[in-house]
């Protein structure tokens, strides 16, 4: 029995050890330059959640076309799309003012645009974003209340620098229990979560509520332990070459294509309902939530 568990744990260890790969920070590629041709770039970034390095600029101009037609009719230029998996190139891309729009699943790169680089926030999706806590459904934790302390035990969420692990650490950070990296398994694809699980890797998972992992709880054996604040989704900021009418402009182009029963199907394709029209308040709310040293008032 031994020998059989012992052999479980090594092809799980070698399948997570398979899908963990560099960190998304490792390799950064130097974002294009809006103007190296007429229009505006549109930066798009997906996160650990998202389709992975093989997505092309092409595959997800095509997913955002309806976006991008209201962003050229509100905007009256060109725009291209470009596709960022990579958090730095995300990150300097904005610094530098290459992107003129971006949309990011980690909510926390268009939060720093804003408060950092001279962004404005445009909308963001609804419905909200949260980290969920999961766990095999034989598991003995009801609440998350059931949960002591996380000392001992293993806990398994996306790459160290991913966005959702700092938003579950943050959660967790609030419910008083400490995540201790040493104990903490980090893995690139979120799909991993549940296989790890099941086969005993780990007790207790965070997963992004709106991942592929996220759909698919029951059929992989595994229940909602806690479900997090609510924070926001997938925002859309504008940067400096985009006047604040023309913010103004983009927002409500936005809200009438959700509103119309064409439009709603569309955005319902790429997973989008409709949008909050305010949200840089909650995005600058954000990272102090993410940043703070002690639990947030809950």
């Amino acid at each position: 029995m031994k020998s059989h568990r012992s052999s479980v744990a090594a092809a799980v260890l070698a399948f997570a050890a398979l899908c963990l790969g560099a960190p998304a920070h490792a390799a950064p590629s130097a974002p294009a330059s809006a103007a190296a041709s007429a229009g505006l770039l549109f930066a798009v970034s997906e996160g650990t959640s998202g389709g992975g390095s093989a997505v092309t600029d092409e595959q997800i101009a095509a997913k955002y076309k309806p976006l991008t037609d209201v962003m050229q009719q509100a905007l009256g230029q060109p725009v291209r799309v470009k596709y960022v998996r990579d958090f730095r190139a995300l990150d300097e891309g904005m610094k530098s003012g290459a992107f003129d729009l971006v949309i990011a699943r980690p909510s926390d790169y268009p939060a720093r645009g804003v408060r950092d680089y001279g962004y404005r926030a445009v909308t963001a999706t609804r419905p909200d974003g949260h980290c969920l806590l999961v766990v095999p459904k034989d598991s003995p934790y009801k609440t998350i209340e059931d949960v002591k302390d996380i000392s001992g035990k293993r806990l398994i969420l996306p790459e160290d620098v991913a966005y959702m692990t700092t938003f579950c650490t943050a959660e967790l950070r609030d419910r008083g229990l400490r995540v201790q990296p040493e104990q903490t398994y980090y893995v690139r694809e979120q799909a991993v979560i549940p296989f790890s699980l099941n086969n005993k890797l780990a007790q207790i998972g965070g997963i992004a509520s709106y991942s592929g992992a996220a759909k698919k709880l029951d059929k992989d054996g595994l229940r909602v332990l806690h479900t997090s604040r609510a924070q926001p989704f997938l925002p859309l900021i504008a940067g400096r070459r985009i006047a604040p009418e023309q913010v103004a402009a983009l927002r409500a182009g936005m809200v009438a294509l959700a509103e119309t029963p064409q439009g709603a199907s569309q955005l319902a394709a790429i997973g989008l309902k409709n949008f909050d029209t305010d949200p840089q308040p909650r995005l600058l709310a954000l990272l102090q939530w993410l940043e703070a040293k002690t639990p947030a008032a809950r």
